[in-house]
């Protein structure tokens, strides 16, 4: 049974059960799945955060009843979507809802006051059903992040059965974007892909691949556009499993980019704990900025502000990481920690770009690190 089935019938299920318990005067209850940190569980088999077996309970009564009745109000909405095969953002649902009570003045009381209120709607409904706000065609971001190649090679097979072909050495300078739904694409290669690069910044990105990166090396490189979306996310998963390339990030040296940018896109996210598995690449390497770069070539760093509130905020999330976090527990990823622990310790950071400090008359110097870094192992 596909999601088209599947989805309908457990909605049916579930609204028949709570109108059922109406019916004989009980008092209905939603179950939905845990998503967060103390519901998070890591096996470095697999290689990605899991749900444990917490639930958030939500009976009804006076306090709970409107965040019930608006669960089964906008999964109404999803399932229309559904059905018709339309697709929405999060914010046009938003609308969709506002627009439905607009035209039925009964809707009223459901009324969401900001869109805060209706993701957090959506988010419920899939965390009852245990599926992705894909599955019922929601996307918060539909860009899988800016990617060059000369050698790749993606057939898209379309909505209605056809199938478009794109080979990125044919889009010169432009970038191909992959659309947030990687199931409905197959990668395949010219010629043998030596590596795959995730760059945290689209910028860098798009300087190494100007500067000639994939003219001269067999690799792909990608923009991550920072914290990685579930399309970057789900992009790089398509590339680990279909063309089992090596997979490098390159990124800052920061408590922020190796929690919330390098560990997302690597184990995934306790807030997105049921679709970890299909929106994360376990195989992905830090490549760097790593601590010991510093020294050997001699790079820009400076420290942490003590009066910058986000700052002090990620080195604190970087504490609370290496004694709860079960991804920076793990002894596998015993390197990873330790950056952890050398950013608390040191209170410096050092950015991506500061490789162009190294030799400021060859553009090209950045490219050279990193391949000889990828070349002798030096990555986490």
């Amino acid at each position: 049974m596909n999601k088209d089935q599947t989805i309908p019938k457990m909605s049916r299920e579930l609204c028949s059960r709570l109108l059922s318990d109406l019916e004989k005067a009980k008092r209905p209850v939603l179950l939905a799945t845990k998503c967060a940190l103390d519901n998070a569980r890591y096996d470095h088999k697999v290689g990605y955060l899991q749900p444990g077996n917490k639930k958030v309970r939500t009976e009804l009564n006076v306090s709970s009843v409107k965040k019930m009745s608006r669960a089964i109000f906008m999964l109404e909405i999803l399932l229309r979507n559904l059905d018709t095969g339309s697709v929405n953002t999060k914010r046009e649902l938003y609308y969709i809802s506002k627009g439905e009570i607009k035209h039925n003045p009964k809707l009223k009381p459901l009324d969401f006051g900001d869109q805060d209120e209706s993701d957090a709607t959506i988010d419920f409904i899939c965390e009852m059903l245990e599926i992705y706000r894909e599955e019922v065609n929601c996307y918060a971001n539909d860009r899988g992040g800016q990617t060059y190649s000369q050698h790749l090679v993606v057939t898209e097979t379309l909505p209605d059965g056809e199938k478009a072909v794109i080979d990125l050495s044919k889009l010169g300078t432009s970038p191909f974007q992959p659309k947030n739904r990687p199931q409905n694409l197959k990668l395949t290669t010219k010629k043998k892909v030596d590596f795959a690069l995730i760059v945290e910044s689209e910028g860098t990105a798009n300087t190494l691949v100007a500067n000639g990166f994939t003219k001269r090396h067999n690799a792909i490189v990608i923009g991550a556009q920072g914290v990685p979306s579930n399309a970057v996310r789900g992009w790089a998963k398509l590339i680990q499993d279909q063309l089992r390339t090596p997979m490098f990030f390159f990124g800052d040296l920061d408590a922020y980019t190796m929690q919330n940018i390098y560990r997302t896109l690597k184990a995934g996210s306790a807030a997105s704990l049921i679709r970890n598995s299909d929106y994360s690449a376990p195989d992905v390497h830090f490549l760097g900025v790593l601590p010991e770069d510093i020294k050997k070539y001699d790079l820009n760093d400076y420290p942490v502000k003590e009066n910058d509130a986000q700052e002090v905020r990620a080195l604190k999330k970087a504490d609370d990481a290496l004694k709860n976090d079960p991804f920076f527990q793990d002894k596998r990823n015993k390197g990873c920690s330790e950056i952890l622990r050398w950013l608390l310790k040191n209170k410096r950071r050092c950015e991506q770009q500061a490789y162009f400090t190294v030799d400021p008359k060859d553009p090209t110097m950045p490219e050279k690190i990193i391949v000889d870094k990828i070349k002798k192992g030096q990555y986490v």
